[in-house]
């Protein structure tokens, strides 16, 4: 592996609850590591642990146990920090500032000029497509428009490693596509990306590597290519004009059946299956539209790991992941 940009070893946070303490188990000795230049996604149903592990490496919390370094510095380190861009899920931008006041405001922090800071404002919230809204008072700006706002301000110090959480929360089809592009750019110019989000479409397309937790821990953790399995899942036949009869009686064999518009759909595994499906639709005089087999998605790979597989794990009682 190339060098990292992210080293993550046995990691755990406890948090302490109430008046009687009561013990949760946010991260459970989690380990992964992220190479220089990569776009690593994040993920895990709500409750994993996500956003726990978040906020160690930005230095928000300290770890319970376990060590995370940033380019081979302790997270909570000077060296790590100024070497990171952070968009939280939920970014909170003073309300009587502007956008270009805030995203200043971030660049001063991070040590720019003066002068530095304004241009570079000026230049990614262009990017981010705010520019025309820079001087608004934030509290006027949709939920939108935050989040460009606080993307804006996770580059204004061109980092070399972007931290972030749920980016295209908040997006319309159009932002969300900016982001991506935005991401793609990063990882161009040879730059590190680690993001936690829900659309697992985005990170099928945009990530190199990917880990996925469960209650606190890793449960995958790989390329997309060595994690989904490569063979034919299920195959879907398209029909037109098939006869209720006919769809009954395939689902009676074990075949899922979707109706859309005119259409049949039907999908099922094997190849001889599809066969005498097509032989049959044939014969009967029902015309085939399609034929399309099915691999393995994330969104297939997530639901088995993340979800299905935890529905037979035994409770876990002191886990309360977040």
């Amino acid at each position: 592996m190339a060098s990292a940009a992210i080293v993550v070893e046995g990691l755990v946070k406890v948090y302490r609850h109430g008046l009687t303490r009561k013990r949760v188990d946010a991260v459970r000795g989690i380990a992964f590591e992220v190479a220089t230049g990569q776009v690593f996604g994040f993920l895990g149903p709500n409750g994993a642990g996500k956003t726990t592990t978040i906020k160690v490496l930005t230095g928000l919390i300290e770890p319970s146990a376990g060590q995370a370094s940033i380019f081979g510095h302790p997270v909570a380190s000077v060296e790590a920090r100024r070497r990171i861009g952070f968009l939280p899920e939920n970014p909170y931008v003073y309300p009587f500032l502007t956008p270009a006041e805030f995203v200043e405001l971030c660049g001063r922090l991070s040590g720019m000029s003066g002068k530095a800071a304004r241009d570079r404002t000026r230049r990614v919230l262009d990017r981010v497509g705010i520019l025309y809204a820079a001087e608004r008072p934030v509290r006027r700006l949709s939920k939108g428009m935050l989040q460009r706002t606080g993307l804006a301000a996770a580059l204004v110090a061109d980092p070399e490693l972007l931290i972030l959480d749920e980016p295209m929360s908040g997006l319309d089809p159009v932002g969300r596509k900016e982001v991506k592009d935005i991401v793609i750019e990063e990882r161009a110019a040879g730059r590190t990306v680690f993001f936690s989000t829900h659309i697992l479409s985005d990170v099928e397309s945009l990530c190199d590597r990917v880990a996925i937790l469960r209650r606190g821990e890793v449960v995958v953790s790989g390329t997309l290519s060595e994690l989904l399995r490569g063979d034919v899942q299920r195959t879907e036949v398209t029909l037109a004009g098939a006869s209720p009869e006919f769809e009954t009686a395939w689902r009676e064999r074990g075949a899922e059946l979707t109706r859309l518009a005119e259409r049949s759909v039907i999908a099922l595994e094997g190849r001889d299956a599809v066969r005498a499906l097509v032989r049959e639709a044939v014969l009967a005089g029902f015309e085939v539209v399609a034929v399309t087999p099915r691999h393995e998605t994330l969104e297939d790979l997530f639901v088995r790991k993340a979800i299905d597989e935890a529905k037979g794990d035994a409770p876990v009682s002191r886990n309360g992941a977040t």
